[in-house]
Formats: structure tokens, sequence, C-alpha cells
């Protein structure tokens, strides 16, 4: 079986796990905000109840977590993964702008693609794991971990602004089916395009691309629209249904029709 098989648990269904999570999300300040993108908290409390597997989709975002305390830095994942959430926690994160999480780490952001390393590795000792473990309010961790940034801020880079302007025109524009489709907008080659996001963003062009028009059809889902899903394949840039099936599923953990049934009706 793969990531995800077997028998599923029903509070994923219908906004049922919303009964013992909570997710809240915070702007960056404004001096913070041409690196990061967000700031967000999940605090759980499954005390009477069993573990919950969570369905974790990726974007292309480098997070800085906090869970419980214990600090680290998470690259962009290629596809979906679980993480096991059990008894009472939190967990605090920042997601960096796409390609502006270059200039702290200070190396080709493809080097953590898929792993995830001990904050100080890229911050130093000085990672507030402490402060950020003695306090339960969302508020007072985003401002906690907004101090502990603005000592640690690097430079401006111009290429990493750029490429975060890139990916966001990529979000924004669903015509973008393809990368060459993106390269025409943005004036680069193709090549060039690779290497930049491997460099800044940590994953190609391609898949950046087919991540936003696979959420395009998540937030489709959410509000419960009619989906002709052969149709779509082709809007996407699918040769076909089952190629556009094959990704989703891949990214996402589940097929389209089985991932609808996690939202209400």
């Amino acid at each position: 079986m793969g990531k995800g098989a077997g028998r599923r648990d029903t509070r994923g269904l219908r906004g049922a796990w919303s009964t013992f999570q909570r997710h809240s999300y915070f702007e960056p300040a404004p001096e913070l905000a041409p690196f990061v993108a967000y700031y967000w908290v999940v605090v759980w409390d499954l005390r009477d109840q069993p573990p919950y597997r969570q369905l974790i989709v990726p974007y292309p975002n480098v997070h800085l977590t906090f869970r419980n305390g214990v600090a680290g830095v998470q690259g962009v994942s290629r596809g979906h993964v679980y993480r096991t959430l059990e008894g009472a926690g939190r967990v605090c994160g920042v997601a960096f702008r796409p390609g502006c999480f270059r200039p702290f780490l200070g190396a080709p952001v493809s080097t953590i693609t898929g792993r995830r390393i001990p904050a100080e590795e890229v911050f130093g000792p000085d990672v507030p794991e402490r402060a950020m473990a003695a306090t339960e309010d969302g508020a007072e961790m985003v401002r906690i971990v907004e101090r502990f940034l603005r000592t640690n801020l690097p430079d401006r880079d111009q290429e990493a602004d750029r490429v975060a302007d890139i990916v966001a025109r990529v979000a924004l524009e669903p015509s973008i089916a393809r990368v060459d489709d993106l390269a025409d907008r943005v004036g680069d080659g193709v090549r060039r395009l690779q290497r930049l996001f491997a460099e800044y963003v940590g994953v190609g062009p391609k898949w950046v691309i087919r991540r936003y028009r696979l959420h395009e059809v998540t937030e489709r889902l959410a509000k419960g629209a009619a989906v002709d899903w052969a149709r779509l394949a082709i809007e996407l840039g699918y040769a076909d249904q089952a190629h556009f099936i094959r990704d989703f599923t891949a990214m996402n953990g589940e097929s389209p029709a089985r991932y609808a049934e996690r939202y209400p009706r």
C-alpha cells in the first residue's frame, strides 16, 4: 500500500478535524514581508481520542517551525506527507515567501528539499525555543519569532525577490500550465528558470506550476462545485485524465473524488 492507503480516519471528513484542532494565520510586519509570506499556528487536543494522522499537502514554501518549542527548518516536500497528532500540543510556523529563504540559508534551497534540519544549523544557537515553549498564545508566539527574525535578517537578494514574483505569477495566472508558458511570460529561457528555481525555491518550475493548478482543483472541491474530470485534465495541460489523477494523488495523498469527501457539503 502507498502512503495514506488503508482504512480511513473519518475525523478527516466533512471538516470533522475542526472539533479537536484549530488553525490560525497571521500577517508579517512590513519590514519582514519581503521574506515572510505568513505565520501559522495549529493547536490540537486529542487527550480523549486516538492519535490522528494529519495530511499535509506541499507548497513551495520553506518553513521554520516550533513544535512544542522544538525548532526546525522544513524544506519543500515534493509530495504529501503525514504527521501524527496525539495528546495535546501546538505548532507555530513561519512560511517564507518562495525563493526568499535563500538569503537565510546561504546555499541552494534544493539542498534541503524534502529534509528537516535543526533550526540552529541555519540561525545559530539563539533560536528562541524556550520562549516559544513557555507560551500557549498564538499572537505572542508570532511576536517572539518576529523579534528573533528581525535580529537575523539577511541582506535583500534581488534575484530572490524576482523569483518570488515569478512564483506569485504562477499562482495568479491559471493559464500558465507549462514551463514554456512561464518562460514566455517572464522573458527567461526554460533552462535558466530551472536553475533559478533549484537555487531559490528548491523544486523546479514544472512542479510549482502543477502545484498551483492542482490547488485550483481543491478550491473548486471546497466550494462544492461539480467537476468534469476529463475536461479539467485538458484545461490543466494534461495529456489525459489518468495522468491528472496520478499527479493529484501524488500531491494530495488521495484521488480527486476521495479527496472531495474531506469538505463539508
